[in-house]
C-alpha cells in the first residue's frame, strides 16, 4: 500500500495535502523528484485543481520548492531550516503546557494517556504514521486547552517540516524512550508540576535534535563526495534554499 492511492471526494485538498505529506515524509517521493499535478491527480484520482492546492501549502511549509512555468519539486532537507522549526517548534510546546497544566481536568490527561497507549501500540507494530498521528494527538491536548491560537497556528505551520525527521525517530528504537517521557510527562501534568512538565516537553522535542545532526552529517557527506574530483553527476541535486 502506497500513500498515493485515489482518495474520497471530501475536503479534496486537505485529503490531497494528506496523501502528499506522507509521500514525502515517508521518502515515496523523495528530495529533488519532479512533481507534476497532472500525474499526481491522475494517482489520487483528483482534478488537478485540489493537488495544485496541496502543493501550493506544502511550498509555504518549505517541503516542495517551485519555480513558476519551470518545475515543482521536492524540496531538498536543509539541517538549517530543520534546526530553526525545531527551536520554534520546542518552544511553543513547552509554553503551551506551561499554560495548560493548571487546566488540565481527568479527562484530558485520560485523553493524553490513550494517546501514548495508540503511540506504544504503533511502535509494537512498527508504523511510524500511526505513531505520528499519536504523537500528534498527545501533544494537541495542552495546545487546544491552553487556548492561544497564535501559538497553535505556529505549531501547525513549522511541525510538517519536522516530520521526516521524525518518522526516522519513529521508525528505531529510540522512540522507546519518547514513550517514556511522554508517560513522565503525564504524570507530571497530573501532579500539577509545571515546572517538570516544561523540562519534559523540552526534552521530548529535543530528541530531535540527534536526528538533525544526522541529517546533517550525512548532508554534509553528500556534499564532499559530491566534490571529489572526477565524480559524475548526471543528476545534480536541486540547489539549497
Amino acid at each position: 500500500m502506497t500513500a498515493l492511492e485515489p482518495v474520497p471526494r471530501r475536503l479534496l485538498r486537505d485529503k490531497a495535502y494528506d496523501a502528499l505529506l506522507e509521500a514525502i515524509v515517508s521518502g515515496e517521493l523523495p528530495p529533488g523528484m519532479r512533481l507534476h499535478d497532472g500525474e499526481l491527480a491522475e494517482r489520487l484520482g483528483l482534478s488537478r485543481a485540489p493537488v495544485r492546492q496541496a502543493l501550493a501549502r506544502l511550498a509555504t511549509e518549505r517541503l516542495v520548492v517551485s519555480k513558476p512555468q519551470s518545475y515543482t519539486r521536492v524540496a531538498p532537507v536543509v539541517a538549517r531550516e530543520i534546526r530553526d522549526a525545531l527551536a520554534v517548534v520546542q518552544a511553543m510546546h513547552a509554553l503551551a503546557v506551561r499554560t495548560a497544566v493548571p487546566a488540565l481536568t481527568g479527562e484530558h490527561l485520560a485523553a493524553m494517556r490513550a494517546a501514548n497507549a495508540a503511540f506504544v501500540r504503533a511502535l509494537d507494530a512498527q508504523d511510524p504514521a500511526a505513531a505520528v498521528a499519536a504523537d500528534d494527538a498527545l501533544h494537541a491536548v495542552p495546545l487546544a486547552v491552553c487556548g492561544n491560537e497564535a501559538l497553535a497556528e505556529t505549531v501547525r505551520r513549522y511541525t510538517p517540516l519536522l516530520r521526516r525527521l521524525e518518522r526516522r525517530r519513529f521508525s528505531s528504537t529510540a522512540a522507546r524512550a519518547s514513550a517514556a517521557r511522554h508517560d513522565a510527562l503525564i504524570d507530571a501534568c497530573a501532579a500539577g508540576d509545571t515546572a517538570t512538565a516544561v523540562a519534559l516537553t523540552g526534552e521530548i522535542w529535543g530528541g530531535l535534535a540527534e536526528e538533525a545532526a544526522a541529517e546533517e552529517a550525512a548532508l554534509e557527506a553528500a556534499d564532499d563526495a559530491d566534490a571529489r574530483p572526477g565524480r559524475r553527476t548526471p543528476n545534480p541535486r536541486p540547489a539549497r534554499g
